[in-house]
């Protein structure tokens, strides 16, 4: 189900896949955030997307226009993980609440990776 908002001039729908793409830019603008992670089922191998792909790492669901995030990120290498998750957790709720006009319900974060960063 999609994201709506009723207005005076009639329905707005956005599209999941516009709040995930939205989101992962968010995300990797938060301190210790590599970038988003595809993650081969198969292997079990997480994989760094390109910034092109962001919405790749993100998934987003909306049940009575109320927003769920999941992100598999990679971290740096040093980072305390809990910081980061916090600071991910309150950018990335209110850059999608602003943006979309809709609450967040939850967000869940999964680290699939660590990476050095010179």
């Amino acid at each position: 189900m999609n994201a709506t908002m009723n207005t005076s001039l009639g329905n707005v729908v956005i599209d999941n896949e516009v709040i995930a793409k939205y989101a992962g830019s968010a995300a990797i603008e938060c301190f210790g955030v590599v970038g988003m992670a595809a993650v081969n089922v198969k292997d079990g191998i997480a994989k760094l997307l390109r910034r092109e792909s962001l919405n790749r790492g993100v998934t987003v669901t909306v049940e009575d226009n109320k927003i769920t995030v999941d992100f598999h990120i990679i971290v740096s290498y040093g980072v305390s993980i809990s910081a980061v998750a916090d600071n991910l957790v309150s950018n990335v709720r209110y850059q999608i609440e602003e943006f979309s006009g809709l609450p967040v319900e939850k967000i869940n974060i999964y680290v699939e990776g660590v990476r050095v960063i010179d």
